[in-house]
């Protein structure tokens, strides 16, 4: 049950606190365009459904809903989401939406997803609106309703995970089953993919490897002549051929040394710079041995470079079909030959997947004759209980019936299931899109939901506004309809209407007020007097008479049922 409510920043709401709602009936009124669609808005974020960054109040950077549910019975639920479970079973929902977009959900403070919390909301709270009347004009939403009274959700859900199953193993049937020219012209090309790239040898790295090689040797006279040159320097050598040969680095600086150790003899303070140009010297002399041996390893072979630029050509030629890189190449290689396995072994995976196909259908047909017994059981229940519902709605010469016509197998069973409906008498009944008005339709989905109340564990039931198109008689009995659906749990209605009004138990008025120029809407709970005057505004429009609000204190004053039913027909 809902117990409290908090709307912070949502639309025209900038604060509003419900607490201490009450079980039973609670009715919600208020003038057009007063803001009841933005709490059932706000109900509906903190349960988790779809909602948007535009919901926020202009200037906001965030809006947050809270509420409180007591008396629930969602412990078990809770523990498989592991969600901590308070021991008195309330259970606290919080969503916060930012401008970014971003949400921050929590349930008994602990942060869950928008999913978890959808799934927590959809076992606390059933919304009702409008669009609940249209979805009566969709007959294939029509067995939805009697499976609920049939209590078909596991036999429902064995049937269309059977059903996927056995559709899956069909789809990878068919997909086998090509012709023979097919699979040859198919296995041809796969064998030679596969025989082009099994002879190219493809090793991770090599291209990469190759292009470094590559580039060394379209370079190589250009990195033979500066290693010549380096190595003339540090060594000594002939520039040219006939001229006098030059000393090197190395030989001038071992000459340095001896010429720096001569002086060290006569003056000390030359010593040590003569052991560190020897040092020198021995390095330079190390670096020219090194240079020698680079300038011998550097000879490029042409029949090398041929060889690189042949496997480099090879590598060109496969990334044009079977990708960029050496892993896509060898990936593709992998699906080349588990396709070419496949269609070789397909005959005997045709054969296996037959008898694999015809036990699953077994399995099939077998749950959905289950079903469509359950379901031809609970539709005459249903649609004679809808009838009875209907009677006391103020329909007296209404026929309610379902149909069901028999399909080849879907996802929701093997049976079509429509309502008819005869309103008038002497009409047969017919389907409810074409001879239903809006009134009507209320009606029947008002009966539809008390015949299945009794089905329902949820323990709030929020009507918006399902009593549109209805006035008069026909309004007092939703009324009493709805009070008695709420025997034993909480029942929330949005209304326009007196005659439903006046049977609540709890009253909430939301008004819109404007205070130094900003616009609020704002929700609080009525006392005796003040719902006389709301129920005479509800009646009266702009201008209120006396008799209008001595009619209104009469209707919530009288308790006796005939009585308030003969002021309803008034």
């Amino acid at each position: 049950m809902l117990q409290s409510l908090t709307i912070e920043n949502i639309a025209v709401i900038r604060h509003a606190r419900l607490e201490d709602i009450p079980s039973g009936f609670v009715v919600m009124t208020g003038e057009t365009g007063a803001g009841k669609s933005i709490v059932i808005d706000a109900i509906n974020a903190v349960l988790g459904e779809r909602t948007s960054r535009d919901l926020i109040r202009t200037g906001a950077d965030s809006a947050r809903v809270t509420a409180l549910f007591t008396e629930t019975s969602v412990a078990s639920l809770l523990e498989s989401l592991d969600l901590p479970v308070a021991e008195d079973g309330d259970l606290i929902l919080s969503r916060a939406i930012s401008l970014s977009g971003k949400n921050s959900c929590r349930v008994n403070g602990v942060p869950v997803t928008v999913a978890t919390l959808r799934q927590l909301g959809g076992a606390l709270v059933n919304i009702h609106g409008q669009h609940d009347s249209q979805a009566l004009l969709d007959p294939s939403r029509h067995v939805g309703f009697i499976d609920a009274m049939a209590e078909n959700a596991g036999l429902r859900g064995e049937y269309r995970e059977a059903y996927l199953a056995l559709r899956a193993l069909q789809k990878e049937q068919a997909s086998l089953q090509m012709d023979e020219n097919e699979k040859a012209r198919r296995l041809d090309m796969l064998r030679h993919q596969i025989n082009e790239l099994e002879q190219a040898e493809i090793v991770p790295g090599e291209r990469a490897a190759l292009l470094e090689k590559q580039a060394l040797i379209r370079n190589s006279e250009k990195i033979l002549e500066a290693l010549q040159a380096a190595g003339d320097a540090l060594a000594g050598a002939s520039t040219l051929e006939g001229a006098e040969e030059f000393t090197g680095a190395a030989a001038l600086a071992f000459d340095a040394a001896g010429a720096l150790e001569r002086a060290g003899e006569l003056y000390p303070a030359a010593r040590e710079l003569a052991g560190t140009v020897r040092s020198a010297a021995y390095e330079l002399d190390e670096c020219a041995a090194a240079l020698r041996g680079l300038l011998e390893s550097a000879a490029f072979d042409p029949a090398g470079a041929e060889a690189v630029e042949r496997r480099l050509d090879v590598y060109y030629r496969l990334s044009r079909r079977y990708g960029q890189g050496e892993a896509e190449m060898l990936a593709f290689l992998e699906k080349a030959r588990a396709e070419e396995a496949s269609i070789t072994q397909s005959d005997e995976r045709i054969l296996a997947l037959d008898m694999e196909i015809e036990a699953k259908k077994a399995i099939v047909i077998g749950l959905a004759k289950a079903l469509s017994k359950s379901r031809r059981e609970a539709a005459e229940g249903f649609s004679r209980s809808v009838k009875d519902e209907l009677l006391d709605l103020d329909m007296p010469n209404v026929r309610f019936e379902t149909r069901s016509e028999k399909i080849p197998l879907t996802e929701d069973g093997g049976e079509r299931m429509e309502f008819l409906i005869s309103a008038n008498p002497g009409e047969d009944p017919r389907p409810l899109a074409r001879i239903a008005s809006g009134g009507e339709l209320s009606r029947v989905m008002l009966g539809i939901k008390a015949v299945l109340a009794a089905k329902d564990p949820v323990g709030t039931l929020i009507f918006d506004e399902i009593d549109a198109g209805v006035s008069g008689r026909a309004a007092g009995k939703i009324g009493r309809k709805l009070r008695r659906v709420a025997g034993g749990r909480q029942v929330v209605c949005v209304t326009h209407l007196a005659q439903i009004a006046a049977l609540a138990e709890c009253h909430l008025l939301i008004e819109k007020q404007t205070d130094g120029g900003a616009t609020e809407t704002r929700i609080r709970r009525l006392n005796h007097d003040e719902r006389a005057e709301e129920l005479a505004r509800i009646m009266g429009g702009e201008e209120i008479t006396a008799a209008q609000r001595a009619a209104a204190r009469e209707m919530l004053g009288v308790d006796d049922p005939p009585l308030k039913e003969a002021m309803s027909i008034s």
